[in-house]
């Protein structure tokens, strides 16, 4: 009986773990990724090896030596199942409620070089973990007839926008100020750019490089109000064939997100899954009648 193939920390990995649980607690998606797998791995050896012991009786070469080398071998074969192949389906799972409890928490940081039309998201969002529901359902009620018009003109569903700027700006609870406190109302987190002539705001972000994060000041665009800024949201994403893959996406939240990630409005390598999340909420939240 030959042991698959895995690394030998995989194996009863439990100083592993920790570490994973450490790097998880800080957002980082790849360690979720990992945290993920390695429990599907441990319940599935776990199940292994109770089926096992509900099995009808020993065979003529059962030993204790053989019985411990079959458990090695089954959680072996658990954390090979977890990491390599597709598994129970444990750890997809585990990662859309990660990545959904998340949506919104960690400043997601985007970029872009052509002018004018750079992205990112204030720091301050990591923060709406504390957002209330009747917070969330206020903040999605507000943006609903800016959502459908701006919805109508980019080809683009209404709660897919409003789930983005969910993410952007932790439900409307942080966004960039200028220097005497006042609101950029920036629901999109569009940086000011070169062609840039109005208004103002320095903020802290989260940029990515190369899926490592670090902190940066950068300064985004002000407005008078969230009209305007979904009104600059739109003539940026209608404008500008970086993000034509995400026009006319329609009710496809994955497709939008992928032209946006294509066209360098995100740096963070897990915006797609964050958002895709963020606009399951928001449906989930339409659906239910936006009770608080």
């Amino acid at each position: 009986m030959a042991l698959p193939n895995v690394e030998p920390s995989f194996y009863a990995d439990f100083q592993g773990l920790e570490r994973l649980r450490a790097s998880a607690g800080r957002q980082d998606p790849a360690a979720l990724r990992e945290a993920a797998q390695q429990f599907e791995g441990l319940f599935t050896a776990m199940m292994l090896k109770s089926m096992r012991e509900s099995s009808l009786g020993g065979g003529l070469g059962d030993s204790q030596e053989t019985q411990t080398y079959q458990e090695m071998y089954d959680q072996q074969l658990a954390l090979q199942m977890a990491h390599h192949g597709k598994g129970l389906g444990l750890a997809d799972m585990l990662m859309q409620q990660l990545t959904r409890s998340n949506a919104g928490q960690t400043a997601t940081a985007t970029t872009s070089q052509a002018s004018g039309s750079a992205a990112t998201t204030a720091s301050g969002s990591a923060g709406s973990d504390n957002v209330s529901s009747a917070q969330r359902a206020d903040f999605v009620r507000s943006l609903e007839p800016l959502a459908q018009s701006a919805g109508s003109s980019l080809g683009v569903a209404p709660d897919t926008l409003i789930a983005q700027a969910a993410l952007e700006t932790g439900w409307g609870r942080s966004m960039p100020t200028d220097a005497s406190g006042r609101s950029s109302s920036n629901l999109f987190g569009v940086k000011t750019g070169a062609s840039w002539r109005g208004a103002s705001a320095q903020a802290t972000t989260t940029e990515f490089n190369q899926g490592t994060p670090a902190t940066t000041q950068a300064s985004f665009r002000s407005y008078d109000n969230t009209a305007q800024s979904v009104s600059d949201y739109v003539s940026l994403l209608s404008t500008s064939p970086r993000y034509a893959g995400a026009v006319g996406a329609g009710d496809d939240a994955h497709a939008f997100a992928s032209g946006l990630q294509r066209g360098g409005y995100s740096t963070d390598p897990d915006y797609v899954n964050k958002l895709v999340a963020t606009v399951a909420t928001v449906r989930q939240m339409r659906a239910a009648g936006l009770k608080s």
